[in-house]
């Protein structure tokens, strides 16, 4: 899996964003502080959010941004999505020409685990990393083994 520090920040920076909207617009020099990010890499990521239209920017003093769905709309795969990180474990990017152009003995494998992941990331929503955060038990992320084999 190519999750990245973008799909990594990106989630991150979410979360920080839903931990504190509920006081208006969080600005992004805030996040940048709280989570050691840095600003122009944050401003790169929340124009890509924007366009995807997770989040919503207010201009102006006081302004900031906010969430543009529901916690419970948001999912971790809709955020990585977003910031066009590629949830790929294959070699060839899906396109079965991994050895000499030819798929590879390991291919479904690696596409399986593509669906896991993508199913996995798509059932945790920004509510749920939300009440992890909070102290609060989430089925979704303790349900989560990673111990369990994927099937080929």
């Amino acid at each position: 899996m190519r999750l990245t520090t973008k799909g990594r920040f990106a989630v991150t920076a979410m979360v920080d964003l839903a931990l504190r909207q509920n006081r208006g617009p969080v600005t992004l020099a805030a996040i940048s502080e709280r989570q050691h990010i840095s600003l122009s890499y944050l401003e790169q990521l929340f124009g890509k959010l924007r366009r995807a239209k997770l989040v919503s920017s207010v201009r102006g003093p006081g302004g900031g941004y906010n969430l543009a769905r529901g916690l419970q709309e948001i999912s971790v795969a809709d955020i990585v999505t977003a910031v066009d990180e590629p949830l790929d474990a294959t070699q060839c990017g899906g396109k079965e020409n991994c050895h000499d152009d030819k798929r590879c003995m390991t291919h479904d494998l690696w596409a399986t685990l593509n669906e896991k992941m993508h199913d996995y990331l798509s059932s945790v929503t920004l509510a749920d990393l939300v009440a992890h955060q909070s102290g609060k038990p989430v089925a979704v992320i303790k349900d989560f083994r990673p111990s369990e084999k994927v099937a080929a």
